[in-house]
């Protein structure tokens, strides 16, 4: 699935107005000036660089940026009607952690973080549509989003720099001493991080879902109907794409996965 480009300038201009309905001033202005610099980069960025991840696509970094904003949302409602003390933090925290998450993934003010894959067996064979920018200096994700919002001036509370440094949650092992601890006093202060964790990994899931799962069951089922299969996929050479496609995916237990569907 591929994002229309009304739906890429659409998906922005809603990105800019949650930024100017929850976020305060100044930083409000400082933020809306950050993106509207670098919108022609980021407004086409993917969210990440290879198909088995997920929006892999143009526009596919803020297509996921507003998925998670919105199922943050949604989800401290649910943490609250659980009976959750959400107190410990604003609103405004909620959405400029889920809005800043992965800015990193832009790069840095000289270099973008993924550039068109131009190796066209690992374009067609692994699915990688994008690369990393070997030119650009490492750091981890969220140390980069950290960093750029302090390049420019943009100021954040502890609660947001928690929320955005541990959002990856126990898939990153930095994370082990926010989440992987006894001690009562050593916990986070508040659900935020929970949450945002919670949101982002919801909204990959849904959209591994919607652009690898769902394409890669619709090809099976077919396959399966022999002879009842639509007529687009009566040709034999398709079946042999949908099995190349699964062969692809290197972890044995997503390709057994994807097969069972």
């Amino acid at each position: 699935m591929e994002l229309k480009p009304e739906e890429i300038k659409g998906n922005w201009e809603k990105l800019m107005g949650y930024i100017s309905q929850y976020i305060s001033s100044p930083r409000k202005e400082k933020l809306l000036d950050f993106y509207k610099k670098y919108e022609d980069r980021l407004i086409l960025m993917p969210a990440s660089h290879r198909k088995e991840y997920h929006n892999a696509i143009p526009g596919g970094y803020i297509d996921h940026v507003l998925r998670v904003l919105e199922i943050a949302l949604a989800t401290k409602k649910i943490w609250e009607s659980f009976g959750s003390d959400t107190s410990g933090f604003t609103e405004e925290e909620l959405v400029f952690s889920a809005i800043n998450h992965d800015l990193g993934k832009m790069g840095d003010e000289n270099h973008e973080a993924y550039l068109p894959q131009d190796d066209k067996w690992r374009k067609e064979k692994l699915g990688e549509d994008y690369k990393h920018n070997t030119a650009l200096p490492f750091t981890g994700i969220p140390e980069r989003s950290l960093y750029l919002l302090q390049a420019h001036g943009i100021i954040y509370t502890l609660n947001e720099m928690i929320a955005i440094t541990t959002h990856d949650g126990m898939f990153d092992p930095g994370n082990e001493k926010y989440y992987k601890n006894f001690m009562a006093e050593q916990k986070p202060r508040n659900p935020l991080p929970y949450i945002l964790h919670h949101a982002d990994m919801t909204a990959a899931r849904i959209e591994f879902e919607g652009y690898w799962a769902e394409k890669s069951k619709d090809n099976l089922d077919s396959s399966k109907k022999g002879n009842t299969m639509s007529p687009s996929n009566k040709n034999p050479k398709n079946n042999t794409k949908n099995q190349k496609a699964l062969g692809s995916i290197k972890s044995k237990g997503l390709a057994n996965m994807l097969s069972d569907l």
